[in-house]
């Protein structure tokens, strides 16, 4: 049976404003950096040395092949981390992070954040459970590739961009191109901008000068 103090860890971890609040205190040696839109956060091949924590704004991470071709592997925003692979052992970025929009980001040293793992349950708890449903979501994304059509696609990926079903969902999105959206989905962005225009027409989304995404958006990813 589990001490005590083992439950109560498993109580009261950390929530995601929690979070916020403990890697800003003055218990995380970290320094924080603001980024501009296309800013490049960390390259493909470069020393992985720390992870990031984004405070605001939102980027996208990349993998380009040996012979040039791109594709988006992941999207991120406020709450989410970037670079965990040096945790692990991974020497040498795998990917590539660039900024979508201004905003700023907490760096934190490789070894400063195993310590904090190993010292701090709470943050440990919450941050183990963020790296499972990142897991659980790059899977999910596989099978929708693999057998999805690329309406479903966009679909889920424009829900997730918004965060339904999270507590701070947003119904409008961060600014992101159809080109972009066309690498996460793996189609070309004339598809994306058909489907768009359809999304629009049938008052699944709205546009604005910003895209916001409506709930009945979900019927498309649920439709047999």
């Amino acid at each position: 049976m589990p001490s005590n103090e083992a439950r109560n860890s498993t109580l009261e971890a950390l929530s995601s404003s929690e979070i916020s609040v403990f890697l800003n205190s003055d218990r995380v040696p970290k320094r924080r950096v603001e980024f501009r839109t296309k800013q490049t956060l960390f390259s493909q091949g470069e020393a992985a040395r720390n992870i990031l924590y984004i405070q605001a704004g939102s980027a996208r991470v990349a993998v380009t092949s040996a012979a040039g071709k791109q594709a988006v592997v992941a999207i991120l925003g406020p709450g989410d981390f970037l670079g965990e692979g040096c945790l692990v052992g991974q020497q040498l970025r795998i990917t590539s992070a660039t900024a979508m929009t201004p905003g700023s980001a907490l760096v934190i040293e490789k070894d400063e954040m195993l310590r904090l793992l190993h010292t701090e349950h709470q943050f440990s708890d919450r941050f183990i459970s963020y790296l499972v449903t990142r897991s659980l979501q790059t899977e999910e994304d596989l099978i929708d590739q693999l057998f999805n059509s690329s309406e479903k696609r966009l679909a889920r990926a424009l829900l997730l961009l918004a965060r339904y079903g999270k507590p701070n969902q947003a119904s409008r999105l961060p600014k992101v191109s159809q080109t972009v959206l066309a690498e996460k989905i793996g189609t070309t962005r004339t598809r994306v901008n058909y489907l768009l225009k359809k999304f629009k027409k049938l008052g699944f989304i709205e546009d604005d000068g910003g895209l916001k995404i409506n709930n009945s958006l979900l019927s498309v990813v649920l439709r047999d």
